[in-house]
């Protein structure tokens, strides 16, 4: 049992991404918490602060026991985010989160003791495990490596331990919500990749029933989490139902065992950040704004009133649907033609029209949005907010980092062959 730090590509590249959007996140919070939290802001600062401190950890961990610790840490140290205003809805929210958490952590403590038994808890590429030692307990580890994954999925918001999202985003400050849903999910992720691939290693459960049920539960909840915010009426609960089938987008291709569709989602985690992030910050500049705006059908019109905020949203969603050229696209792209180059029976054609259905959904879930933003119905344009202040544009502190995203958006889906050459090196590193 080691505890152990150390930096591979995977570490730097998490943690340039999760520094990267705690910087942009926290520009907009200075603006944003000086008109809607004043009074809190300082506990606000220390947990976002130790919350980033945890997971730069964890993106240096490199031992299943360090890896575990430091992602204890910072389930702990961010649950404050989700009770920071102190509403009975915020501290249930955050009730939910630590026990769906804590939940998923217990079934991965069981990986980390078998881990400690059948490896040498040290990462390394293609995996540690000890075939002389598993031999005769296959089975066994199998169960073991299955139960790890999940545990750790619900961090990813895998079904079904995903309800936390919808739960603790709408309850939560729009930065936390950020952060929460571009970044901290990203996280179980993260631990998945560590546990598949440089733990068991992919060859110990390709082919397997494992393998294969991952990626039915991966593409049950791209569907699921799609089609729940496309019914979804809340601004930040629509968004949060997103988050749940697009980090699953992630883990499909993580599930797949394949060099290229692991590229395509290494691609994701960094497009779906910097995507979500611009859209939660969209959320949390409505509410800025207009101080009680939280459902779609109240936001038509309001594009006329904040065209850089509803512009930078209609980019980022062009980019979550996977419009090209934006970013989006092309992982979208290598996801599954990786998944299909295994030809795996039934699930080899049916991941592709899944994500073609979710795609199609999403269009719908958030263009309409755009749309009614920007082309209401007459006289729906909102004036004033329910203090009678005119509703215009958000600060340029909180603008400019949404307007830098979505920058990123555009930049990183015409100049995407860099990155997928990266990234493509680092995915067939793995196996």
């Amino acid at each position: 049992m080691n505890f152990t730090f150390g930096a591979d590509a995977f570490s730097w590249i998490f943690f340039g991404l999760v520094t990267v959007m705690w910087v942009l996140v926290g520009i907009f919070t200075g603006k944003y918490g000086e008109a809607n939290h004043l009074d809190h802001m300082p506990r606000f600062w220390l947990f976002y602060s130790l919350t980033y401190v945890s997971l730069a950890a964890l993106c240096f961990a490199k031992s299943f026991l360090s890896m575990y610790l430091c992602f204890e840490f910072m389930t702990l140290l961010s649950m404050p985010l989700v009770a920071h205003e102190e509403r009975p809805e915020a501290i249930a929210a955050a009730k939910k989160y630590l026990f769906y958490s804590i939940f998923g952590a217990s079934l991965a403590l069981i990986g980390l003791f078998f881990a400690g038994r059948y490896t040498d808890g040290v990462f390394a590429a293609g995996g540690t495990l000890d075939m002389s030692l598993a031999s005769g307990n296959e089975k066994l580890l199998l169960v073991v490596v299955f139960l790890t994954v999940v545990g750790f999925g619900a961090k990813a918001g895998l079904y079904p331990l995903h309800s936390w999202l919808p739960t603790a985003h709408p309850e939560a400050p729009g930065p936390a919500s950020a952060v929460l849903s571009g970044v901290i999910t990203k996280a179980g992720v993260l631990c998945i990749i560590r546990v598949i691939y440089f733990v068991f290693g992919a060859d110990f459960i390709r082919g397997t029933w494992v393998q294969y049920t991952l990626m039915a539960m991966a593409m049950l909840t791209i569907f699921m989490g799609s089609l729940m915010a496309y019914n979804q009426r809340h601004f930040k609960r629509r968004l949060a139902y997103s988050t749940v089938s697009q980090v699953s987008y992630i883990l499909l291709g993580v599930f797949a065992l394949n060099p290229l569709a692991l590229t395509g989602s290494m691609l994701h985690i960094v497009y779906h950040a910097i995507i979500k992030n611009t859209l939660f910050l969209v959320a949390a500049s409505v509410i800025f704004s207009t101080k009680h705006l939280h459902y779609v059908e109240d936001l038509e019109g309001l594009g006329r009133r904040m065209p850089w905020t509803f512009g930078c949203f209609t980019i980022a969603s062009l980019g979550l649907v996977g419009v090209p050229p934006f970013a989006g696209f092309l992982s979208k792209w290598y996801l599954a033609t990786g998944i299909l180059s295994e030809k795996i029976p039934v699930i080899s054609w049916m991941a592709p029209a899944v994500l073609l259905a979710s795609a199609l959904m999403t269009a719908a879930y958030l263009l309409s949005i755009s749309i009614k933003a920007f082309f209401p119905r007459k006289d729906l344009v909102l004036d004033t907010n329910e203090f009678g202040k005119p509703v215009t544009e958000s600060p340029l502190q909180m603008v400019l980092p949404m307007v830098i995203l979505t920058a990123f958006v555009v930049v990183l889906g015409i100049a995407a062959q860099p990155w997928y050459n990266f990234f493509s090196v680092i995915a067939s590193g793995v196996f």
